[in-house]
């Protein structure tokens, strides 16, 4: 098949789900077309069946702000037309499937491409909420020829905040489990925790949704009990914010803050534990990548991550904002040995068994294959 696909580059989860399916499609023999505003960051090496394109966006002093989203339907049509496109594959309803609805409707009706949407939830949980975005959004998704969500929960949630009866399928993101793996990571244990000190992690882009200050205080109720740090990866705009938190707490010596990280492997083997207490949380991809590294999850019940993390047994979840029950979850875990065990084998199970990419992208292709067997038809 020849497929499109357009993201944003950046190191969020949509960002590499989208790209590692691509470099995936491209592996099994699939012709594979960024259209891109900048190189995806987890693009890697060559390959002969992917193909880069991207935007070049001019500015014009007639117009307060480039124009973006138009100029990438143009460049959309142009490789739709030019590589005979089957799938144009968007990833976030606003700007790609608006941009893609536009660029389907540039090019010459022989060109029967078809517009496949995936909601990675942004666009629903926070976008939507702004009433001049709202029926854009809502557009881009009715046009699509076919929707996806990454949890069941995203697909609720799109549902009622749009108040749309259309199918939308739930396909969950995914990861190379060879990749992520349970391994020894001693020489950075012995950096972060030279007397064997409890490593906690958390990775994420520091939007307020995270509740990182939720963590820090966490943190802070697990420390008080059990020799401990907090490896904080990834930087954003509470950044600052949380910076002055740990200082104030007095938890400077024990609160590390690494910035963003293009390999972050490595850190999940040297952690005891992953925490995501987040407020919104569609999918929660860095949970799973902690899973596939054997190291259980202690998070909140926000969105989608209760159909990652499994309650008792590759983690434990609380309700938003309960820090106490979190920090209980996590001492009880990290003195108890056996019990720890057990759930880091079985949150190891769960990645490779449930989310393994081979499985999630064969999903993609038999929705690819079917929308162009319908087309034909």
């Amino acid at each position: 098949m020849r497929i499109g696909i357009s993201c944003y580059p950046t190191i969020g989860g949509s960002g590499a789900v989208a790209t590692e399916l691509g470099k995936a499609l491209a592996r099994r023999g699939h012709q594979v077309h960024f259209i891109v505003t900048d190189i995806p960051f987890r693009l890697g090496q060559f390959d002969p069946n992917i193909y880069i394109h991207e935007m070049d966006t001019m500015t014009y002093p007639v117009l307060r702000t480039p124009p973006h989203d138009f100029t990438l339907a143009a460049l959309m049509a142009d490789i739709i037309e030019r590589y005979q496109l089957q799938i144009l594959h968007a990833h976030y309803a606003l700007p790609f499937a608006v941009s893609a609805f536009l660029a389907k409707n540039m090019v010459s009706k022989d060109h029967d491409v078809k517009v496949v949407t995936t909601l990675h939830g942004t666009d629903v949980t926070v976008l939507a909420q702004d009433k001049s975005l709202y029926e854009v959004i809502k557009l881009g998704i009715e046009k699509s020829d076919a929707v996806t969500a990454v949890s069941n929960s995203l697909v609720q949630q799109t549902k009622d905040v749009f108040s749309i009866s259309r199918d939308i399928d739930t396909i969950y993101n995914f990861i190379d489990t060879d990749l992520f793996q349970p391994r020894t990571a001693s020489h950075i244990r012995n950096s972060f925790a030279p007397n064997d000190e409890k490593l906690l992690l958390h990775v994420s882009n520091f939007r307020q949704v995270k509740r990182i200050d939720d963590l820090v205080r966490m943190f802070k109720l697990v420390r008080n009990r059990v020799e401990a740090r907090l490896l904080l990866v990834g930087e954003g705009p509470e950044l600052n914010a949380i910076r002055d938190m740990v200082q104030s707490e007095s938890l400077e010596r024990d609160v590390f803050f690494l910035g963003n990280q293009d390999d972050v492997a490595p850190l999940f083997n040297a952690a005891d534990l992953f925490c995501l207490p987040s407020q919104k949380e569609s999918f929660g991809l860095v949970a799973l990548e902690a899973m596939a590294s054997g190291v259980p999850v202690i998070g909140s019940t926000a969105g989608g991550i209760p159909e990652v993390v499994q309650q008792g047994k590759s983690g434990f979840l609380a309700p938003v904002g309960d820090i106490r029950a979190m920090a209980d979850y996590a001492v009880r875990l990290l003195q108890n040995p056996a019990e720890y065990q057990r759930m880091s084998a079985a949150a190891r199970s769960r990645a490779v068994e449930e989310f393994q990419m081979e499985s999630k992208v064969k999903e993609y292709e038999s929705l690819y294959r079917r929308l162009i067997e319908h087309s034909h038809s």
